[in-house]
C-alpha cells in the first residue's frame, strides 16, 4: 500500500465542532489529546498539521486522523489475524498494544525489540508477519529497519516530529500520550473487528464490548 492514497481528502480542519461524522465525537477526540503534537514538525508531517498553539505545540488535523483510522482498519482486515504484528517500545503503548492484540487476535511485541526478530531465522524470537504496525517510528526504529529489509509493509502512528521514510501508511496522531494511545488503539481495534464482521456476512448486529478505558495504561 505504498504511498497509500496520500492525497485522499486531506483538506479537513480540526474537528473542534464535530463538522463531519467521525468515529467518536470531535470533543471526545480532543479530550483524549490525540491532536496534540510536539513543538517540532518535520516536512513529512506538515500536511497533517492543523495549526500551532501559542505555546509552540503543533496540532494535528483530527478529521484526517479519523479518515486514516478507517482506511487502516480496512487495510488490516485484508490480512490473517495472526499475520499482523503490532509493536511498541514506548511505555504508554505497552498496554494498548497488548490489549489490541488480545481482542483482535494479532501478535504484539512491547518493550525492547530484539535485533533479528524479523530478519534472522536463527533468532529465538524470529517471526514472519505479513504486516507491521508501529506505535512510533522513532522509538520503534529497529523494527522499522528490519521490516524494510524483509519487505514487510508498515503502518505507523506518526506525531508531528516523525520522519515518515519507509512508512507505507501514516496515521497522524499523538503517539506519546497515555490517553491518546489508548483512544487510537481502541478505535483501530473496534473498526478492524467491525470490518471483519462486515466481510463475514454480518448477519447479527456488530458489538464491541471493550471501552477505551480497557486500553489505557496505568499511570
Amino acid at each position: 500500500m505504498a504511498q497509500e492514497k496520500e492525497n485522499e481528502e486531506e483538506k479537513g480542519e480540526g474537528a473542534e465542532e464535530g463538522k463531519v461524522d467521525t468515529l467518536i465525537p470531535g470533543p471526545d477526540y480532543l479530550a483524549s489529546g490525540v491532536h496534540i503534537g510536539t513543538q517540532q514538525k518535520t516536512g513529512d508531517m506538515k500536511r497533517f498539521i492543523y495549526q500551532a498553539r501559542p505555546d509552540g505545540l503543533y496540532l494535528l488535523n483530527v478529521e484526517i486522523m479519523d479518515a486514516r483510522l478507517r482506511i487502516a482498519a480496512r487495510f488490516l482486515a485484508n490480512y490473517e489475524h495472526s499475520s499482523i504484528l503490532v509493536v511498541s517500545a514506548r511505555e504508554y503503548g505497552h498496554h494498548p498494544v497488548s490489549t489490541f492484540a488480545e481482542v483482535t487476535g494479532t501478535k504484539s511485541i512491547v518493550g525492547r525489540f530484539i535485533p533479528g526478530t524479523l530478519t534472522n531465522p536463527e533468532c529465538d524470537f524470529f517471526t514472519e508477519p505479513s504486516i507491521l504496525v508501529l506505535t512510533d517510528p522513532m522509538t520503534d526504529a529497529q523494527a522499522l529497519n528490519e521490516a524494510v529489509n524483509a519487505g514487510i509493509p508498515v503502518v505507523a502512528l506518526c506525531d508531528t516530529n516523525n520522519s515518515t521514510a519507509n512508512i507505507d501508511f501514516i496515521i497522524p496522531t499523538n503517539n506519546k500520550g497515555r490517553k491518546a494511545l489508548a483512544t487510537v488503539y481502541w478505535l483501530l481495534a473496534r473498526e478492524l473487528l467491525r470490518e471483519r464482521h462486515r466481510r463475514d456476512g454480518g448477519k447479527e448486529e456488530f458489538t464491541f464490548n471493550c471501552g477505551v478505558e480497557d486500553f489505557e495504561a496505568e499511570i
